[in-house]
């Protein structure tokens, strides 16, 4: 009994994870931070939450498009934040914070938000809500030329 009670929280948990879209190297925020900091490449950041219908409307009409999926996975360290767990992270400067309080840090009080921002943490762009196809090409191009102008990669 004690298996199949652990084998269905463990099942449930699974299933309360939020969605990322599919094909591209989402990872935590402390661990993308980090990279980033390695490769010296800037962050985006897609902070969603569990049951985000936002989230799902544009995880299957603008991220299902190879040429963003191509664009950002080159361009960027790609980290995803539940807005609302309590998971726990360790940032590259020792802090210890859950993924809650890294949303309200970054004003992700509603889903989705995307946030480009520099190795440091530093935001650069924010886009709220729906986005399309045309959107994500649109913040791309523009992130790519304030780096360029500031001189980062």
């Amino acid at each position: 009994m004690r298996i199949v009670l652990l084998l269905v929280t463990t099942l449930l948990a699974f299933s309360a994870m939020a969605e990322t879209p599919h094909g591209y190297p989402f990872q935590s925020f402390d661990k993308a931070m980090q990279q980033a900091k390695t490769e010296n490449k800037p962050l985006f950041v897609y902070f969603g939450r569990y049951g985000c219908g936002y989230c799902e409307k544009t995880n299957k009409e603008a991220f299902s498009d190879k040429q963003v999926r191509e664009a950002y996975t080159k361009h960027y360290v790609l980290a995803y934040v539940d807005s609302e767990s309590g998971k726990r992270l360790r940032l590259p400067s020792g802090e210890r914070v859950t993924e809650r309080e890294v949303g309200t840090r970054y004003n992700a009080f509603v889903t989705p938000v995307f946030t480009f921002m520099t190795a440091d943490g530093k935001p650069l762009l924010r886009l709220v809500g729906v986005q399309r196809i045309e959107d994500l090409r649109e913040a791309d191009s523009k992130v790519q030329q304030l780096l360029a102008k500031s001189g980062k990669p």
